[in-house]
């Protein structure tokens, strides 16, 4: 193992030529990370942040992405009980003292200032529309359902709630990378599906907000990743994504059927990220030694290993062995 991660994962960003491909991936620590409120329960911060010092330590991943359970929603519950457009549209920002910033930046502190020399670490943020269907009650599906017919009824009113939420996210990202020491964000988003939302509706309505974090983020770091997120078997257009400014970009190359060598063409030569699915049926969790590292050999022999970085589709279960995670990183340590 390469004696400086943080180093080799940074020239991997910036398409450099490395001694071995860096890998990474992560899994949720609490044991309902959606609809877990740490801003409400601090005992849970707690919980997350011993599991995020064990598994860094034990493991010592190539690379982290600082995961947020509990930090999922948005501090106004408007979010949870509007029960049309109109009442999304008075939304108004955060305060800058406000514990949603706040806490989150000591949580981020509290592991930069432990291991932020040694790996690079990658903050996750929600866009405004996922939380949305996060904070909502209800299946993912029908919120998703029911955001699509806000944006098709009134998508002033929601472009006008989602763009305050974003620029709180814009702050965010840029407080987590410069007060809380992370390498930079780990954004994700996603297609929303349903009836008359083409790709000039989501332009319109809901890329200028996702398109001013990630510009945000960019004043204060250059690395930061972009996950276009196929979780559940969620389907993407990639091509919507082609033009936001990012380094890296991780995609559920499984699900959609999208190797990192045909997605580096959409995004333009950038850095990728990805190529194992994530789910208990796929070879990561549930392979042999061998299948494990056939797979990465066959990834990274497609790819190459300039710009590359093994990771999921998605999150991992939580409990996946971390032996087959370690099995991909020798694998691509002798190609």
């Amino acid at each position: 193992m390469t004696a400086n991660r943080k180093e080799l994962v940074l020239k991997a960003l910036d398409g450099k030529e490395v001694e071995r491909v860096p890998s990474g991936f992560w899994f949720h620590f609490l044991d309902d990370e959606i609809h877990a409120d740490a801003f409400r329960e601090p005992q849970l911060t707690e919980k997350l942040l011993a599991g995020e010092i064990k598994y860094i330590e034990d493991f010592q991943p190539d690379f982290v992405k600082i995961m947020t359970d509990g930090f999922f929603p948005y501090h106004n519950d408007l979010l949870r009980t509007a029960a049309s457009p109109a009442e999304l549209a008075v939304i108004e920002p955060l305060s800058d003292d406000d514990p949603w910033f706040t806490q989150q930046i000591e949580y981020a502190r509290a592991l930069t200032n432990r291991f932020g020399s040694e790996a690079a670490t990658f903050y996750n943020i929600f866009c405004a529309a996922t939380i949305f269907k996060f904070m909502r009650e209800g299946e993912a599906a029908a919120n998703e359902a029911l955001l699509a017919k806000w944006l098709t009824e009134d998508g002033k009113a929601v472009k006008r709630a989602f763009d305050v939420i974003s620029s709180d996210l814009a702050r965010l990202a840029q407080r987590i990378i410069v007060e809380g020491g992370v390498t930079g964000i780990y954004f994700s988003l996603q297609n929303i599906i349903g009836a008359g939302i083409e790709q000039s509706v989501y332009e319109k309505l809901v890329a200028p907000g996702e398109k001013q974090v990630l510009a945000a983020a960019k004043e204060k770091s250059d690395y930061n990743i972009l996950h276009i997120c196929g979780y559940a078997g969620h389907r993407n257009d990639l091509t919507w994504y082609r033009d936001y400014d990012v380094k890296a970009v991780n995609w559920a190359a499984v699900v959609e059927g999208i190797p990192l060598e045909e997605g580096r063409k959409i995004f333009g030569e950038r850095a990728v990220l990805g190529g194992f699915g994530n789910l208990a049926d796929d070879i990561l969790y549930r392979g042999s030694k061998a299948e494990i590292q056939a797979e990465t050999h066959r990834l990274i022999k497609n790819a190459g290993k300039k710009g590359i970085l093994l990771g999921a589709d998605c999150t991992v279960p939580r409990d996946i062995d971390w032996q087959h995670l370690e099995w991909v990183r020798e694998a691509a340590a002798v190609d």
